[in-house]
C-alpha cells in the first residue's frame, strides 16, 4: 500500500518581511457569505440579514506568490465559480469580542479566492445537505502572502477587484460591505472563540462566475500583494 502524505501544520509567508523565515501559522479558515448588498441580491437574498458562516480545511489554502500560478480545475465539478475576496489574518481573539476589540485584534490581510464547485453547492442546497463538498475541496482558497495591518493603514478605505483573462469581472469598495470587517470578526466571536492565526474571507462582491481551463484570474487590493493564476 502507498504511503499517505504527511499533514503538515500551514503556515503562509509575509509579503518581503524583514525576516525571511517568519511565518504566519494558521489556525482555522472561516468564510462570511452574501457579505456585500449586491452579491445578496445576485444569490437570491436581500437586506441586512445576520451574517452565517463555514469552514474551509486550513489545507485548502492555495499560496499564490510572485507571477502567475498554476491552479488545478477541481475534480468533481462542471461549474467551478470564482469569488474575490478580501482576507483577514487574526493576531489574537476571544469570544464575545466587542467591535473594537475585533478592530484591534486583526493582524494583517491578504487577497484570496473562495472558489466553488456551484453546481455541488446548488445540488446540496436543494437537497438540504450540508455543502462542504462545494466549498471545502483541495486549493479551494487562494491567497496571497500577508501584509500586517500597520503597513496598509488606509486599506479598508480600498475595494477589491478581480479580473478574468483582462476583464473585470467583479468590483467592490470596502464600505459596500453589509457588515464591517470588525463587524463580521465581533459576529464571528459570538459563535465560535476566534484564536490566534485564525483567517476570515471576509464576502465577495457583485458578479461571481464560471471559470474553465484556461482562464487567467488576476486579483487585487490595493496595497497588497496581486493574485494571480491560471486555471490549468
Amino acid at each position: 500500500m502507498k504511503a499517505l502524505p504527511v499533514v503538515k501544520p500551514v503556515e503562509l509567508p509575509l509579503a518581503a518581511p524583514a525576516d525571511a523565515t517568519k511565518r504566519f501559522a494558521v489556525s482555522r479558515v472561516f468564510c462570511v457569505g452574501r457579505n456585500y448588498a449586491d452579491h445578496a441580491v445576485e444569490m437570491g437574498a436581500s437586506g441586512r440579514e445576520p451574517p452565517f458562516f463555514f469552514m474551509k480545511p486550513a489545507q485548502s489554502l492555495f499560496l499564490v506568490t510572485a507571477g502567475q500560478a498554476q491552479w488545478p480545475y477541481p475534480m468533481a465539478t462542471e461549474d467551478c465559480h470564482h469569488e474575490v475576496e478580501l482576507v483577514v489574518a487574526m493576531a489574537s481573539g476571544g469570544a464575545n469580542l466587542t467591535v473594537e476589540q475585533a478592530n484591534a485584534a486583526i493582524w494583517g490581510y491578504a487577497v484570496g479566492l473562495d472558489m466553488t464547485r456551484r453546481d455541488r453547492q446548488a445540488q446540496m442546497k436543494k437537497e438540504g445537505k450540508s455543502w462542504e463538498i462545494g466549498k471545502a475541496f483541495d486549493a479551494s482558497a487562494p491567497i496571497t502572502p500577508l501584509v500586517p495591518v500597520e503597513s496598509v493603514p488606509d486599506l479598508l478605505q480600498q475595494g477589491i477587484s478581480l479580473k478574468v483573462n483582462g476583464q473585470v469581472r467583479q468590483q467592490g469598495q470596502f464600505d459596500q460591505m453589509i457588515w464591517s470587517v470588525a463587524e463580521t470578526i465581533a459576529e464571528l466571536s459570538k459563535a465560535w472563540t476566534i484564536l490566534p492565526g485564525d483567517l476570515i474571507y471576509t464576502g465577495t462582491p457583485a458578479g461571481v462566475g464560471p471559470v474553465v481551463r484556461g482562464d487567467v484570474l488576476q486579483a487585487s487590493v490595493p496595497g497588497l500583494p496581486s493574485l494571480e493564476l491560471k486555471v490549468a
